[in-house]
């Protein structure tokens, strides 16, 4: 370990201690402070912080893209805290942060897990069962994801819980399954029942804001299916009014899964809908929705004016929603979204 420093995060006067060996984002997630985060590689851009009080020489940080962190605005004293290691006390200015988040934050902590079931709910994804058998008590927010490490590599994948909080210490998720996917081809050819993982969480912002009263869209594609349905198992718990919609898009019928339980959703959550639409659909055993998932949100949805959104799914996706729900008059800082990528980072996989 190395000597430890004090990091304040203004504007809302949080301070934390780093030690050098760990990035400021971990510390953070340590001492139960939700920053903001997306990718905690260095790729994403979503903890980009302003050095406020410091001396720029005094932080060091680990390899990053440039994209998210042009060599200008380091110039300029802009850090990214998922990279950034401190070496003296600092002062630091969050630029993109949810403050009723960043209080009500939990400790990561690591664990063991064991299978308790591997199934397959379309012809590319699993539902995956799991229960800690090991570790502290890993609690979790729905909406937010943890890591999973495949055994024997060293390698580590996100995925999004996809259950409500329990105390039995239970997490399920919902896996794509890719050709070279380093987890999901362990998960596809290996996994079974009684296994151990090794895991670490929670991680992540896309949870239910309890201070909003607005009505919310859903938009999903994929295992994006994973955080939202968490979502909407928790509004049904809740006695609020509010009322919600679900677009998901797939290619054709055979990547729908949890239809029945969306169904029932209905009945359960005020107002809700549930708009499955498939973007390569042929033939006519389909008459709901087709085309992409974006599309047929603005066929559905002229005016979001005061409402909220949640968007889970691949990045070219996530992107186009948000620009769609900006234009139909939803203020940006109420859209919540989990990008699943898969270019080798740590979320790779989703």
């Amino acid at each position: 370990m190395g000597d430890k420093h004090r990091v304040r995060f203004e504007p809302v006067g949080i301070e934390i201690e780093v030690d050098e060996d760990q990035t400021i984002l971990r510390a953070a997630f340590e001492q139960g402070v939700q920053l903001m985060h997306g990718c905690k590689e260095g790729q994403c851009a979503a903890c980009k912080s302003f050095v406020l009080e410091g001396d720029m020489d005094e932080i060091e940080l680990d390899k990053y893209s440039t994209f998210a962190l042009p060599d200008m605005e380091r110039e300029e004293g802009q850090t990214l805290l998922c990279r950034a290691h401190a070496y003296d006390d600092l002062v630091i200015e969050l630029l993109n942060y949810d403050e009723e988040i960043i209080r009500s934050g939990l400790p990561v902590r690591k664990g063991t897990v064991e299978v308790l079931s591997n199934e397959a709910v379309t012809h590319d994804m699993r539902h995956l069962v799991v229960k800690q058998v090991a570790g502290e008590d890993i609690k979790f927010f729905p909406g937010q994801y943890m890591d999973l490490t495949v055994p024997d590599t060293g390698e580590v994948r996100s995925f999004s819980m996809a259950n409500l909080p329990n105390r039995e210490g239970v997490f399920e998720f919902v896996i794509k399954i890719y050709p070279d996917g380093a987890f999901s081809q362990f998960l596809e050819k290996t996994v079974a029942p009684g296994d151990r993982i090794e895991v670490e969480g929670p991680f992540g912002t896309c949870t239910l804001r309890e201070n909003r009263t607005s009505d919310i869209v859903f938009v999903g594609g994929g295992a994006g299916m994973a955080p939202l349905l968490g979502l909407l198992r928790a509004l049904a718990e809740k006695d609020g009014e509010r009322k919600a919609r679900l677009y998901y898009g797939a290619r054709t019928k055979a990547d729908l899964c949890f239809e029945d339980e969306l169904r029932a959703l209905e009945e359960k959550i005020p107002g809700f809908r549930y708009v499955p639409a498939l973007s390569e659909h042929t033939g006519d055993d389909w008459d709901g929705a087709t085309g992409l998932i974006t599309e047929v949100v603005r066929e559905n949805e002229p005016g979001l004016e005061g409402m909220d959104a949640y968007v889970c799914g691949p990045p070219p996706m996530v992107d186009a929603a948000i620009a769609l729900l900006t234009q139909r008059g939803m203020d940006e800082q109420h859209i919540y979204f989990d990008k699943f990528t898969t270019t080798g980072e740590p979320e790779d996989e989703g």
